[in-house]
């Protein structure tokens, strides 16, 4: 308990310290007026997108709110499909490690077994982070 609490006092002194120049390094937010895409959307029918490339806010032939989403909901979507991914291979790698050396030993063939059957699971979830741009297109019916 007393190293507990003289751990939180000290995290705390040290954002006493570190608050004034993070206040400080602040800027003025300027607005927003375009985004960068980096997925091609131009096929799609009931949402008028540039094919790629910077998106105007101002300009009146695109839909750049809906474009710039998109956009995002599928990056975030890759990127969670690319971590879990990696971590499904190290967990393949683990349980594969575990029943080569588990000699007969019982406890450690199931934890190689269950190693691999978390990874599956996990591969099943990336799976559904690269549906999931799919769903919302569906959802608002923008195909």
């Amino acid at each position: 308990m007393k190293k507990i609490l003289s751990g939180l006092l000290l995290i705390s002194f040290l954002a006493v310290l570190v608050m004034p120049m993070v206040v400080s390094a602040q800027t003025e937010m300027t607005e927003i007026n375009k985004c960068t895409l980096k997925h091609d959307f131009s096929s799609w029918t009931k949402m008028a997108c540039p094919s790629s490339g910077e998106c105007l806010f101002t300009n009146t032939t695109y839909d750049c709110a809906m474009c710039c989403m998109m956009d995002t909901v599928y990056t975030v979507t890759d990127w969670i499909f690319a971590g879990i991914t990696a971590l499904v291979v190290i967990f393949v790698l683990m349980g594969a490690f575990n029943l080569l050396t588990a000699a007969g030993t019982p406890e450690k063939v199931k934890t190689g077994r269950d190693y691999i059957i978390y990874a599956s699971i996990g591969m099943l979830v990336a799976l559904l982070a690269k549906a999931i741009p799919a769903i919302v297109k569906a959802v608002m019916n923008l195909g």
